[in-house]
């Protein structure tokens, strides 16, 4: 059995990570525009986008935080953490992710963010973006720790700071050349390379425990309460429940590198194939995953609490041969920065196109070749601020700290208006209700974790996200009430992503953007303006 990382690893792991700058490299080639750099052009294949959304969906948060959750309470894990993520993602398969790959047929979008100002106002928009610039530096930066521990963990010579620091120099290589072309491309690489070092580990392990049969007979071994479909802090009702509101909104759109998977789909029926190919996956991969993890107590008893994140890396290295090990450090590794150069991406969409322009004259005149010189800038530049939060990550309280104690509580207030904002049945909920929203949530999360409020883990996802729905809810419900008309805007904007055929009616003709200064975006069907005040309808208080 290996005891540490050889010779042969150290070369199947560079080999590994020269060819992911040679994808980046490579990827340069498809790359002409921003169009080309933030959604492909909308020419992506179905099947990539939907193992590039899954393998996104997840880092190695996965293999650190969530396998010391797995070792300590067993198969909970399962149930509050892939389960409520492919329903999320079936969820939104039937109702919200083909809204998103309409907005650029019909809208010529690139960014998540393009249609808020058309559907609420400007100033939306720009507290949208910027809250959620502010949470994906706090997320990503919880992912450089997780993979700062696992390169720490099969090479302890290296130290966390330098092992962080090589990890995000080699994402900011190839995602600043490639945009979201070397991100998939990248993520299906490393899926693959992930399917064969996971099945390996799998049939190293269950070699040990006797075989086959040690699927189901290691449960009656394991410590108490492991076979539990419910146990520990967060395999609790209102967890899950938090969880699952949580990913309905942020795997569906929220996240915004999640946003883009479906931007980029060709169609909305393509989107949905996204969907339901990344939900399945979901169901059935992380059986193969945690398996392992949830052995682990058979194989290496006693670890202590403080070192169970690296329970899945200590086994890789003490089970797997030569080779193996290399590869499944390479598939760990690369498991994170595929997901956050893709969140790296997105910010730069959002950046590039929604907020810098509003503060720069010069940037709203740039030519393409200048957008997208600026897009590898801000990319750069994000990525920069995620290593300063990773290296500072206990004072957030570490990594599950920063991804379930700030980001998903954080993430229900701030995708509301977003998500929401794509269906009907919201089309009154206007500037107001997301104001309200946004607001109302982030008073709720202050008041939690200012300690004012005493409630269970789960509850403190839960709650900021169930608030700002009633605001958003209520405001829209006041307004009809009340009898407040919606917009014409609005309704054109909805009923334009109402289906493939409405979206595609006049996207042959249009290459105007949604935000463009030229308000007519579709002659034939009427004009869909960046702000309401340009179209001289004038809502009345609380209107949308």
């Amino acid at each position: 059995m290996n005891a540490d990382m050889t010779s042969l690893d150290w070369i199947v792991l560079v080999l590994f990570f020269v060819v992911m700058c040679l994808i980046g490299y490579l990827s340069t080639w498809l790359i002409r525009n921003t169009k080309d750099y933030f959604t492909g052009s909308g020419k992506m294949p179905w099947w990539l986008l939907g193992v590039s959304h899954h393998v996104s969906g997840y880092s190695a948060v996965a293999f650190t935080a969530y396998a010391a959750i797995a070792y300590s309470t067993g198969f909970t894990v399962y149930i509050w953490w892939a389960v409520p993520i492919a329903f999320a993602c079936y969820f939104g398969l039937f109702f919200i992710v083909a809204r998103w790959a309409r907005l650029r047929t019909r809208f010529q979008i690139q960014s998540p963010l393009e249609f808020i100002a058309t559907r609420y106002d400007v100033a939306t928009q720009q507290i949208l973006a910027w809250l959620g610039v502010l949470l994906k530096v706090l997320d990503v930066g919880a992912k450089w720790v997780a993979v700062g521990l696992v390169i720490t963990t099969f090479a302890p010579g290296i130290s966390f700071p330098l092992a962080v620091m090589l990890a995000v120099a080699l994402g900011m290589f190839y995602s600043t050349l490639g945009g979201l072309w070397a991100g998939t491309i990248t993520d299906f690489t490393m899926f693959l390379v992930q399917a064969v070092s996971a099945i390996a580990m799998l049939g190293f392990v269950l070699a040990q425990l006797g075989g086959f049969s040690a699927f189901w007979t290691i449960w009656d071994k394991l410590p108490p309460g492991h076979s539990d479909l419910l146990a520990g802090e967060y395999g609790t009702w209102s967890c899950i429940i938090g969880l699952t509101i949580a990913n309905i909104l942020g795997y569906n759109g929220g996240t915004w590198n999640l946003a883009q998977r479906f931007i980029a789909a060709p169609q909305g029926k393509e989107a949905k194939k996204v969907a339901f190919l990344s939900a399945t996956l979901y169901l059935i991969w992380p059986l193969v995953l945690f398996f392992p993890m949830w052995a682990a107590p058979l194989l290496f008893p006693g670890i202590p609490a403080n070192q169970q994140e690296q329970s899945f890396s200590m086994m890789v290295i003490k089970i797997l041969p030569p080779g193996l090990t290399g590869l499944m450090l390479a598939a760990l590794v690369s498991h994170t920065l595929t997901m956050t150069t893709a969140d790296a991406t997105a910010i730069a969409s959002v950046l590039v196109r929604d907020v810098l322009p509003r503060y720069s004259r010069a940037i709203r005149s740039y030519t393409e070749k200048q957008s997208l010189l600026l897009a590898r800038v801000v990319t750069f530049v994000f990525l920069l601020l995620t290593t300063i939060v990773a290296l500072f990550n206990a004072q957030f309280g570490g990594i599950l700290g920063l991804i379930l104690g700030w980001f998903s509580a954080l993430l229900g207030p701030v995708s509301i208006p977003m998500i929401l904002g794509l269906m009907p049945g919201f089309r009154r909920c206007g500037p107001w209700a997301s104001h309200l929203a946004i607001v109302s949530g982030l008073i709720t999360f202050a008041v939690i974790k200012l300690g004012y409020l005493q409630l269970d883990f789960g509850y403190t996802i839960l709650l900021p996200t169930v608030v700002a729905f009633v605001f958003y809810a209520g405001s829209g419900l006041f307004n009809m009430m009340v009898g407040n008309r919606v917009r014409p805007e609005v309704d054109e904007f909805l009923q334009g992503i109402a289906s493939d055929a409405a979206a595609q009616m006049c996207s042959d003709t249009s290459t105007d953007r949604l935000t463009s200064p030229n308000d007519r975006m579709c002659p034939e069907n009427g004009a869909l303006s960046q702000n309401p005040a340009q179209s001289g309808y004038k809502p009345d208080s609380m209107s949308s």
